[in-house]
């Protein structure tokens, strides 16, 4: 589900032509359909009925602060991989109890940080990190909140670089190794105990992977408590996948189902750290036909949307539908093109093999479903500034990341002395 449809021939995000939006922003620019956020956050919410529960967002996927504020403001947390995500995620209002820090490779400072932030919980990732968080927790005199994220040994069937939930991926702890670090724990004046993560990966579109590693995380949470430690809480992490070209990914309610079988009668309260689900659909990255080239074996249509823009198809060979931004009529002959961008890479695409309709220099495309790992992976590559980001709300729409500049690009540069 989504607001970005046809009108009168021109592709529209809710109330607003997309023309437009290119008129006063330019190209490319990344525009986000806020109604798509509020629905998706929504849905997802309401899918575990009155089981306690967070949602929180997962920042990486769009750390934009006009996101992160929509859905602060409608109760999201955030679940968060850096200092730099927990400061946005503070910025944008969104309140420590409804954070939680994951990642493999939190420094000091961050946990200092996110102590002083008063996080909810800490999802503690090896041995070495809990001494240092052990270490860092008494220097401030604060006691830190961890749940021990545990890797299920549970294949998500996604690509291999979303993939994190196998013993062979850096991500969690092994569960063979975490009882003993449950009680190391325990003895530590710095820690305290609040529950039991996991996160499998990314793009998940089939169920069987989500029920094996939801009752495997359940069932080692029921044996804690059993054991007498004081685990309250269960995240299941995130990972639900969307639609960009024909998967059928579960719907949250079938999601929730699942979850909800697997935390049965144990008393747990519930985290999620839904990302893609909620902004994927919600986005599209708006550009420009430069040129169309024909080399004899190839036509390329060349846009000003380069790789350092949205790098998921460079990266994993992403699959993005692209749209004319004016509807081509129902009788408009279909082309076989590769559309590229400028950077001077041959993995510089957005799409290959791609039957469209005609396309001219100045023509404006959509690349859809850009809303997830679009702007948040974003780079200078090639000195080439980023793109702006505007929100759209009903007929309105407002800037909520200007377009960078060339003064920006060596704003932190230095030149050296003769």
């Amino acid at each position: 589900m989504h607001h970005f449809a046809y009108r009168d021939g021109v592709l529209h995000a809710e109330d607003v032509p997309l023309t437009d939006l290119a008129a006063a922003h330019g190209t490319p620019t990344y525009v986000y359909a806020r109604a798509t956020l509020r629905r998706h956050f929504r849905v997802m919410d309401e899918a575990l009925g009155s089981h306690p529960r967070v949602v929180c967002f997962a920042v990486k996927a769009n750390p934009s602060l006009g996101v992160l504020e929509t859905l602060g403001r409608m109760g999201a947390g955030a679940d968060v991989v850096s200092g730099g995500e927990l400061y946005r995620a503070l910025k944008a209002g969104i309140p420590g109890e409804r954070i939680v820090f994951s990642g493999v490779g939190k420094t000091a400072d961050e946990m200092r940080q996110a102590l002083q932030a008063g996080i909810r919980a800490f999802h503690l990732e090896s041995a070495p990190e809990m001494e240092l968080l052990d270490s860092v927790a008494q220097q401030l005199g604060r006691v830190a909140s961890v749940s021990l994220r545990v890797n299920p040994d549970v294949d998500a069937a996604t690509h291999p670089y979303i993939s994190t939930g196998m013993r062979t991926n850096k991500f969690g702890i092994p569960m063979a190794q975490a009882v003993s670090l449950v009680e190391d724990i325990r003895r530590r004046k710095g820690l305290r105990l609040h529950g039991v993560a996991c996160h499998i990966g990314s793009q998940i579109t089939q169920l069987p992977p989500i029920r094996e590693a939801a009752h495997k995380v359940v069932g080692f949470a029921r044996e804690l408590r059993s054991a007498g430690h004081p685990v309250r809480e269960i995240s299941f992490g995130g990972g639900l996948g969307i639609t960009y070209r024909d998967e059928t990914p579960p719907n949250p309610a079938e999601y929730a189902r699942v979850l909800a079988e697997a935390v049965g009668d144990s008393g747990l309260s519930v985290i999620l750290e839904p990302g893609r689900v909620i902004v994927g659909n919600a986005g599209v990255l708006l550009g420009r036909v430069l040129y169309v080239k024909d080399n004899g074996v190839k036509t390329f249509v060349i846009t000003d949307v380069g790789m350092n823009d949205l790098m998921r198809p460079a990266l994993y060979s992403a699959w993005h539908q692209v749209l004319p931004v004016r509807q081509a009529s129902a009788d408009a002959p279909q082309t076989t093109v590769d559309v590229v961008g400028p950077v001077c890479e041959s993995a510089d695409f957005i799409a290959r093999d791609r039957t469209l309709p005609p396309l001219a220099a100045g023509d404006l495309i959509c690349v859809m479903s850009a809303g997830a790992y679009g702007f948040s992976m974003a780079s200078n590559y090639n000195s080439r500034p980023r793109p702006a980001e505007v929100m759209v709300d009903g007929g309105r729409a407002f800037c909520i990341r200007s377009r960078e500049t060339y003064e920006d690009l060596l704003a932190h540069e230095r030149a050296m002395p003769d």
